[in-house]
């Protein structure tokens, strides 16, 4: 019999610049992993075909945004692209609190605020596309864009990739089904680190007594 530890949950947190697959690889993760929950950001920028509202972004007016901003409800925010995008803190720290682990899907100053507010609990994964060249092909078959938003998004992904460093983890994404397994391990051994296992001392304790 395996033994099996109460713990807080973690936070794993992806960015990339736009086009990079960080979707793609939360959406698979997602799929495979049942103690994994999606943060659902909320966000003032109009809701894109295919999107469902509660499921991708919980989509609100900009005065509805300051307000939450003001009450202290949302754990990180920013504004990219001309649009406002936050966390809501409620619902997270009650996902960790049971012990459940929540996939954030977020940009780097998301992840500055985000790390700022609970570092023990934060890990961080940069996702990297395997070219310039790919990263742009992405973004134009994507068919979501104009011409002007892709030029856009290119000339701010140079500046988004130079925050690497500040990661925990970084995953090259030429194979969304290797990038994949390359997360869930470092899920899987995040789980595991000494300090999330909060019954781990008494087990030792107990295997020790002599």
């Amino acid at each position: 019999m395996s033994a099996s530890f109460d713990r807080r949950g973690l936070m794993l947190v992806l960015s990339s610049p736009s086009g990079a697959g960080k979707t793609t690889l939360s959406r698979r993760l997602l799929e495979q992993d049942e103690n994994l929950w999606m943060s659902v950001s909320v966000t003032t920028r109009p809701q894109r075909p295919g999107e469902v509202p509660g499921t991708d972004y919980r989509f609100v007016t900009p005065d509805e945004f300051q307000a939450m901003v003001r009450d202290g409800a949302l754990l990180e925010h920013a504004r990219v692209f001309g649009h406002d995008y936050g966390t809501p803190r409620a619902a997270v720290e009650e996902s960790l609190a049971r012990g459940h682990d929540v996939l954030f899907d977020i940009d780097w100053q998301g992840a500055q605020q985000v790390t700022q507010a609970a570092r023990e609990d934060v890990v961080k994964v940069f996702i990297l596309p395997p070219s310039t060249e790919e990263l742009e092909r992405r973004l134009k078959t994507r068919a979501q864009d104009s011409a002007e938003v892709v030029a856009g998004r290119m000339a701010r992904a140079a500046d988004e990739m130079t925050h690497w460093p500040e990661y925990d983890y970084v995953i090259v994404n030429d194979d969304a089904a290797r990038a994949t397994a390359q997360l869930a391990a470092i899920l899987a051994a995040a789980r595991l680190e000494r300090g999330r296992q909060r019954d781990l001392s008494d087990f030792v304790d107990r295997l020790t007594r002599r």
